[in-house]
């Protein structure tokens, strides 16, 4: 009799995952048999979290060992222990439930735009493997119909991928197919030993800060051998790209994130790369608290280069309690690119979150070699086997069981040999059967049409291909989200339960290529299939991404089909001026160059000469915490520039060539020797200055305005401090509603309280207002000189480290008049440009 796997069983209304259709066991409740971890787009930085740099491999450590409450596995993956006290104080942070409303119908956002007239210079930012490029490809596609400039900017090996498709190609460095190996090595958060004592932790690091610098230069510089200027308007960027916050903070344009597997916090499911454990919490509280931590632990371990890559484009360092949900904080708006029949938008995730549908390019044109074509012809459908781009340790011994499989199946097959080269030994005889193909690149559109079932990795794109052809599927993951649409797929009826790589064998390959041929999955599969036809994903994508852009401050206020990237101020003067309108209206003389500045070196009062400006504010707790934070860094910074004193002046010597003149190499050490210890002197002496004036009263300001917040109460927002103006307004604003709200807490609200609860009531608000009037009357009475001393600080930074600003404002002129410069500009569109400006102007 045929041992059939039994189907994934419906989960319990009350489990806690809401509208997810996935048993608690496989998401919450227990560790995950899958034995795999980060993301298959997340190669260069999951794996070095938490470690951990090591001194035996990158220098001295400045990251703690893995936190009492979490547990490193085997497999790499990290075990959360949610009965800890940290996780039970971080429990307490998470917002309130919203209400839960019945699941509604699929339907699609509501914000499709029918037209858009701003042309923008778009660079979209991917790292991972093809299958993670490829969806890119199709949303780039479309962005070019509504007349954007589209830049793909990815690994070097993509780019006949990526220009085959019509479309601007940049290379960032990075090399995939030796992330995947690594990846399949080091399946998890951290890092095997055998990868460390190889050095492979080094050389992931030296790769991710190449490719930071890869995706920086995307945003700036045109591509080889084209000599038309580039500067990104817009930014789209998958998270493990790392570098898109910061680029959009640098050049103050809009961001937006698109995935494929879950990367921001909800009560429906858990983080895909943590085993929770601590049943005294709920599942949505145990899955909620799994994002903050496993994004902390991702930080310990790539913060210091990621905050290096900040240093080269003049932004301050993030701290290690902002940087890990920056993206959240900030509401970076993002787009997961999953089907909503397959998985309904969590209920908790908020209006700047969309899930809109699979990413699917055009088919491309393809005709399959002789082989192929009579493979297929001369018999039943055949069953697909493949796993892409993963680099399997052991080829031959996969390609043994794979066969094995199929034999005991007694069904045709055709077997992908991919990146691990299955099926080397071509000319020995197991290899030779009438009921085998093994076959190299073939589009999955084109052949996932000629299949009857698919077995892979379980990346997205594979996944997603599979079921628009209503394949039932079979995944086998390696690591990353491919274990989350495995599980997502059985729990829909349309394959097995996933299993992991290291676990397969001929036998339970077959059992699932069994389950894969039932009626019941191919039922599934299809129903699957039909609801996804109905869907426009990389459709509603694009009009998510042109939902979320700031149309008050994008456009041009003269050339309006072009976005704004000068600000002309001259009196009461203020014009928002795109790169073309801004060089016609230098060269006719209505303006001078040194009025013009660019939207992000202009305060962000008022916001309407922004394009969208990103400001990272350190958030405080309590003045406690705030304060202790703040000793915490000041010890940290003495440390090093301590440290500098002496090595610098001894590093400086050592680099300094040999000389055959005597009396030059005396005066050249001597030098060196001074100028290395006066830089850290003065980064001493300044560190010390601005903590204890500056940065420490701030603390205990932003504490104080933040202890509202401990028991219920909403904490009212009053600006952000950029320069010597915004200083002093932030800190009137904070002094007056401190007096007037304290005040009130304290007199007005006991009475109140009273007249609606009687005595206890009045106890209550008394005691409430009592903390209230002492924490905003001080928070505003220390901010009158916290706030006016943060702007004169970052005035004068912004004036030392405007290298970067004036280097993109440079890059956008050039854009301008190379338009004109090459004859691409009409003399009507100057006239009209100057006649606009002579109206808002007033001439």
């Amino acid at each position: 009799m045929e041992k059939r796997l039994p189907p994934t069983p419906p989960p319990d209304p009350e489990d806690g995952f809401g509208s997810l259709t996935v048993p608690p066991q496989n998401l919450a409740s227990q560790r995950l048999e899958d034995g795999f971890g980060s993301s298959s787009v997340l190669p260069p930085d999951l794996p070095m979290v938490a470690a951990l740099e090591l001194e035996d491999d990158f220098g001295s450590s400045s990251a703690p060992p893995p936190p009492a409450y979490t547990e490193i596995t085997n497999d790499g993956r990290i075990n959360i222990d949610l009965n800890s006290r940290i996780a039970r104080a971080l429990a307490q942070c998470i917002p309130s439930r919203p209400i839960q409303q019945p699941t509604p119908p699929v339907a699609r956002p509501a914000h499709r735009v029918k037209s858009w007239k701003i042309r923008l210079n778009i660079v979209i930012q991917v790292v991972g493997s093809r299958g993670d490029v490829q969806p890119f490809i199709a949303l780039a596609q479309e962005l070019q119909t509504y007349g954007h400039r589209v830049r793909v900017a990815t690994h070097d090996c993509f780019e006949t991928f990526v220009k085959d498709s019509s479309l601007e190609f940049f290379p960032i460095g990075g090399d995939p197919h030796d992330l995947m190996a690594y990846m399949v090595k080091n399946p998890g958060l951290i890092p095997s030993m055998k990868s460390l004592r190889e050095g492979d932790i080094r050389r992931k690091r030296k790769m991710v800060e190449e490719m930071l610098d890869g995706c920086w230069r995307s945003c700036i510089e045109p591509t080889s051998g084209d000599a038309k200027p580039f500067v990104a308007d817009a930014i789209i960027a998958n998270p493990p790209s790392f570098a898109h916050i910061h680029c959009a903070q640098a050049l103050g344009v809009p961001l937006h994130l698109m995935f494929t597997m879950p990367w921001s916090s909800t009560r429906q499911f858990h983080h895909p790369l943590a085993n929770l454990g601590g049943a005294q919490l709920d599942a949505g509280v145990m899955n909620y608290v799994s994002y903050g931590i496993v994004e902390w632990m991702t930080w310990q371990g790539l913060g210091d280069v990621v905050n290096s890559f900040r240093e080269k484009l003049d932004l301050e360092r993030v701290s290690s309690t902002m940087a890990p949900n920056l993206a959240e904080t900030l509401q970076i708006p993002f787009t997961y690119c999953w089907s909503p029949a397959l998985i309904p938008k969590p209920a908790d995730w908020p209006s700047h979150i969309d899930v809109c549908g699979f990413f699917f390019r055009d088919p491309p044109s393809y005709s399959p070699p002789p082989e192929i074509a009579d493979f297929l012809q001369n018999g039943p459908r055949p069953v697909y086997i493949g796993f892409g781009s993963i680099v399997i340790d052991d080829p031959v011994r996969m390609t043994d069981l794979m066969i094995e499989a199929v034999r005991m199946c007694n069904v045709r097959a055709i077997i992908s040999r991919g990146w691990s080269k299955l099926g080397p030994k071509l000319d020995s005889s197991p290899y030779q059967h009438k009921d085998l193909l093994f076959i190299d690149d073939c589009p999955h559109e084109w052949l996932f049409q000629h299949v009857t079932a698919v077995v892979h990795h379980g990346g997205a794109g594979t996944t997603a291909c599979g079921l628009r052809n209503a394949c039932p599927t079979f995944v086998v993951p390696f690591f990353g989200d491919q274990p989350f649409w495995g599980n997502m797929i059985a729990a829909a009826g349309a394959g097995p339960s996933p299993i992991n790589h290291k676990l397969l064998t001929a036998m339970n390959l077959a059992d699932g290529i069994k389950f894969c041929l039932q009626t019941s999955a191919t039922s599934a599969a299809q129903e699957i299939a039909t609801k996804m036809s109905t869907e426009e994903g990389v459709k509603e994508a694009a009009a998510s991404f042109h939902a979320n852009l700031p149309l008050e401050t994008l456009p041009c206020q003269i050339l309006q089909d072009r976005p704004a990237a000068f600000v002309y101020k001259k009196g009461h003067i203020k014009m928002r001026l795109s790169t073309l309108a801004a060089e016609i209206l230098v060269k006719e003389g209505k303006v001078k160059q040194r009025s013009l500045k660019p939207t992000q070196l202009t305060p962000p009062d008022p916001p309407s000469f922004q394009t969208k400006p990103i400001v990272i504010s350190h958030e405080r707790w309590d003045p406690v915490t705030g304060i202790i934070s703040n000793y915490m860094t000041l010890i940290h910074g003495i440390t090093t520039s301590g440290a500098g004193m002496v090595l610098a002046p001894y590093t400086a010597v050592r680099d300094i060539k040999p000389s055959d003149h005597p009396v030059e190499m005396v005066a050249k050490t001597a030098g060196k020797t001074v100028l290395s210890f006066g830089m850290n002197f003065g980064k001493f002496s300044g560190l010390m200055f601005k903590n204890l004036i500056v940065d420490l009263p701030l603390a205990a300001a932003e504490g104080c305005r933040a202890v509202p917040k401990l028991y219920g109460e909403e904490v009212q927002s009053h600006g952000n401090v950029t320069d010597v103006v915004s200083g002093f307004t932030v800190a009137g604003k904070s002094f007056a509603h401190g007096v007037v709200d304290g005040v009130e807490d304290l007199f007005v609200k006991p009475v109140q309280a009273a007249h609606e609860e009687g005595a206890k009531g009045f106890g209550k608000a008394v005691g409430k207002g009592a903390v209230g009037f002492a924490a905003k009357v001080s928070s505003g009475t220390i901010g009158l000189v916290a706030y006016p001393g943060t702007g004169v600080c970052k005035q004068i930074a912004a004036l030392a480290k405007s290298g970067v600003k004036k280097k993109v404002a440079g890059r956008r002129l050039e854009e301008g008049k190379w338009e004109i410069e090459k004859g691409q500009i009409k003399r009507e569109v100057v006239e009209e440009v100057v006649y606009v400006c002579e109206r808002l102007m007033g001439v």
